[in-house]
């Protein structure tokens, strides 16, 4: 039976407003620091220690140091123990490892007593090795964050610094690759799977950005874009080797250390599943080089203070050869390309990838368009200069490279 409109209102506003449910309530984000290392940090490179040691609190802060990725905890550990103290912290191994000889890792991540040393701490530091291993040793088996961990994150939630180099810096995000194909182009060529080629890292960096390491050097950018569409991402950061990525409370990024990032924007990027292979259309890449800084928040990208005057115009692009790379894989080679395009009249640049020649002619290969836009830039600072690239197109297809050469 229908009720009349005005007994129905009546009713309504008769019902008081405690009665409804309550908001659920929004967590505080972190008041600390995350330094995120893309591999292989030297211990000269001052510029990433003492910013860590900085962030924990500068000379003499504790520093509780994770080994757990390593093959060899107790001497990776204390080859970066050493160093911290060093640069003049107070670090201490953390023995807490699934490969750690005498001890069992589930008991150790429920120890009070650890608990208790890295809730004392100032900041946390990662190591490489097997990112698989962090999670192993630090996550309970259903999922849930062990006492431990749960304790980094309450130091990272106070002010804490959180650092991590290579495995230490793919857990950072929230989804990370676990167990990836040998190669770049074999993830582009068989894709891949939640489960398997990824699985859930730490989420120190929020739920909202992709993380890897060792990129400039081994051409992961190109397998970085194929899982962040896998998962959902639409921002991506890959640091290089010995160099950081810092993350500010306000989730501004700062590149520091010896060479710089990719930063992989697919917020407007599309696929076409009609088409067989991987590929990606309107995909945007950028490069910060050190000292560049980028807002997760606004998304705006901000050269370094050496390049602020050092905008690259149209009367200084004047390279007229075409852009090309053969192995747009290879060691630097996607920044050496950007580089080159952003100097260059032409509007476009061209890289190949492919399996190699072990076996023969490559049956596929990948073509990957780089494009300048309206919003695309360059900086360029220094002697011989280094440069900052940002906002160009990428759009990746396959290549059929046997049928095209039996055209021939």
């Amino acid at each position: 039976m229908r009720m009349p409109f005005t007994f129905f209102t009546t009713l309504m506003l008769a019902i008081p407003l405690a009665s409804a449910a309550p908001a659920p309530a929004v967590a505080a984000p972190p008041k600390g620091n995350l330094v995120i290392i893309g591999g292989a940090l030297r211990p000269d490179n001052a510029d990433v220690w003492q910013r860590i040691v900085q962030l924990a609190g500068g000379p003499g802060a504790r520093i509780a140091v994770f080994a757990s990725a390593a093959a060899d905890p107790n001497m990776v550990g204390g080859a970066i123990v050493g160093s911290l103290q060093r640069y003049g912290a107070e670090a201490f191994l953390v023995p807490l490892a699934v490969n750690l000889a005498g001890s069992d890792f589930r008991q150790a991540a429920e120890d009070a007593k650890i608990v208790a040393d890295v809730r004392g701490a100032g900041g946390v530091y990662f190591s490489g090795g097997d990112q698989a291993r962090i999670t192993e040793a630090l996550v309970r088996p259903d999922g849930s964050r062990s006492a431990v961990l749960e304790a980094v994150w309450e130091l990272y939630r106070r002010g804490g610094v959180v650092a991590g180099t290579s495995a230490g810096a793919a857990v950072m995000s929230r989804t990370m690759f676990y167990d990836p194909p040998p190669t770049v182009f074999a993830t582009l060529r068989g894709g891949v799977t939640e489960g398997r080629e990824v699985a859930p890292g730490l989420g120190f960096i929020g739920d909202d950005v992709f993380v890897d390491q060792h990129f400039l050097v081994r051409g992961r950018f190109a397998r970085m874009i194929p899982a962040m569409l896998k998962t959902g991402f639409k921002v991506g950061l890959g640091i290089d080797e010995n160099t950081a990525m810092v993350v500010d409370n306000r989730r501004r990024v700062e590149i520091v250390g010896h060479k710089g990032a990719l930063l992989v924007d697919l917020s407007r990027a599309t696929t076409d599943a009609t088409r067989p292979g991987f590929n990606v259309a309107n995909a945007v890449i950028s490069y910060l080089d050190r000292g560049d800084r980028y807002d997760l928040v606004t998304h705006v990208v901000t050269p370094s203070e050496a390049k602020a005057g050092g905008r690259l115009t149209v009367p200084q692009a004047t390279l007229p050869q075409p852009v090309f790379s053969a192995d747009i894989l290879g060691r630097n080679a996607v920044v050496e390309l950007m580089e080159q395009l952003i100097r260059n009249r032409r509007s476009e640049a061209i890289g190949i990838a492919t399996s190699g020649q072990q076996g023969g002619l490559p049956e596929l290969g990948f073509q990957f368009t780089f494009s300048k836009t309206r919003d695309s830039v360059g900086y360029a600072a220094g002697t011989p200069p280094a440069y900052s690239v940002f906002n160009l197109r990428l759009d990746v297809r396959p290549l059929d490279i046997g049928r095209s050469l039996e055209a021939k």
